[in-house]
């Protein structure tokens, strides 16, 4: 089984790394094609305005100066072209990427791509306490539990322009509860705050913080999941249309 390995933190992410452990117990045909640089929040941009370049950093490793999206693109129409994955795995991200979350996500995004391109596609994230973290973010629960996540899904046929969504809870891997297949959830995230603040030189600046409110609780939610410290697993379709909504607005052009 061949595997693309991806994410939106950027190359030398140590989430990466982990979900790099994490497919060797799955195969040991994986490729890595990842953004150059920190993508997080790009969801499904792609570079227009500008040329990408592909720059190798060894077999089967490569990083790209663009977006997640870009690079499975450049995985599927360059780097692998002539023998495509079976697999995408896109992760571990540092943070959760839960209800909403996936429509700002790039490495949601990133499996949305090969979800498009026809080939089976699962993003992993592992969520972190919110004060005090920085850059010390522990991947220990993501790679404990990752082959127990992803070897049941390799049995399944997706169905078309599918994905699975998988986050991982802040705690330590004997803590985890299990695994939950769980809807995606929707909370509140109230007004968006500008915060602004002066450079030495008495230039303003901003820092955009998202108010988040807590959500209702929905007992089968990946945010419900998380919260009662269960690994959750959600799939997810592309087709946005609301169907309910065809024969009300179909009624009001008649």
């Amino acid at each position: 089984m061949r595997i693309l390995l991806t994410n939106d933190d950027g190359y030398h992410a140590p989430g990466l790394a982990a979900l790099e452990r994490i497919a060797a117990t799955l195969s040991d045909d994986v490729w890595i094609v990842a953004p150059a640089e920190d993508q997080s929040g790009t969801s499904r941009s792609l570079t227009l305005t500008r040329p990408m370049r592909l720059r190798q950093f060894g077999e089967r490793r490569f990083a790209v100066t663009g977006t997640p999206t870009d690079s499975v693109l450049m995985a599927l129409g360059e780097v692998m072209k002539d023998a495509k994955p079976d697999l995408i795995l896109s992760g571990v991200n540092r943070g959760a990427n839960l209800g909403e979350d996936v429509f700002y996500s790039g490495t949601v995004s990133a499996a949305m791509e090969g979800a498009l391109a026809g080939i089976r596609a699962i993003a992993l994230s592992q969520r972190y306490p919110t004060q005090g973290v920085g850059d010390r973010v522990s991947f220990a629960t993501a790679e404990a539990w990752g082959e127990r996540v992803l070897r049941p899904l390799l049995a399944l046929d997706f169905a078309p322009r599918t994905l699975v969504n998988v986050n991982f809870p802040p705690v330590a891997p004997e803590a985890v509860k299990g695994i939950r297949v769980a809807r995606q959830g929707l909370r509140d995230y109230g007004r968006a705050r500008l915060d602004r603040r002066s450079d030495p030189r008495g230039y303003d600046y901003y820092w955009l913080a998202l108010g988040r409110l807590p959500h209702q609780p929905g007992d089968d939610t990946d945010l419900d999941a998380i919260a009662d410290d269960h690994i959750a697993v959600t799939p997810l379709h592309l087709d946005l249309t609301h169907g309910p909504s065809l024969a009300m607005l179909n009624e009001a052009y008649r």
